[in-house]
């Protein structure tokens, strides 16, 4: 079976392995020859990160067709309510495409998130709020740009899961290499 690695991605870091001058990369924190990402996350965005050197994997986990749900949690400018919510819920139009209905709830702060370097800004007129968000599609930038064209901007945003797998019991930079894959 080829190497299948679960990567909880810092902030900051580029989703590739080849070096960028400004921002650390995935080589630099996983030494395994032949392993690509299946799918991106942003490098202001923290948390799972699948690499596979499996080109069929690959386009499962980062193609809509096969609706691999992805779970992201996300921190939010201001303080919406349910109902705020029903427009990530029933798709929401963001500008060049439609996105699909997302699961949208809000929920505490996840008690296993670990500090964020740097903190994100803060305001003392301004109350966040923390969303878990299932989607079945991943477009560049897209729960950023699905939160703030619902009303309320993301701060911070951490993806928990990609389908059967999940960041549990890694702290940032920390990966660990499957015995299967899905």
């Amino acid at each position: 079976m080829p190497d299948v690695i679960l990567l909880n991605k810092p902030f900051g870091v580029i989703c590739q392995f080849s070096p960028s001058g400004k921002h650390p990369t995935l080589k630099d924190f996983v030494d395994v020859p032949g392993v690509y990402p299946a799918g991106r996350l942003d490098t202001d965005s923290e948390g799972l990160v699948v690499l596979t050197g499996d080109g069929n994997l690959q386009h499962r986990i980062s193609d809509p067709r096969h609706k691999l749900p992805k779970t992201y949690f996300a921190q939010v400018e201001g303080a919406p309510d349910d109902s705020a919510l029903e427009p990530l819920r029933r798709g929401i139009r963001l500008g060049d495409f439609r996105a699909r209905p997302a699961e949208a709830t809000l929920v505490d702060e996840p008690d296993w998130l670990w500090p964020r370097t740097p903190p994100i800004r803060s305001r003392r007129a301004i109350p966040t709020a923390w969303l878990r968000l299932v989607l079945r599609e991943g477009r560049n930038r897209q729960v950023r740009r699905m939160t703030a064209a619902a009303g309320f901007p993301t701060l911070r945003l951490v993806r928990f899961s990609i389908g059967p797998w999940t960041i549990d019991e890694l702290a940032p930079g920390q990966w660990r290499k499957l015995s299967s894959a899905i």
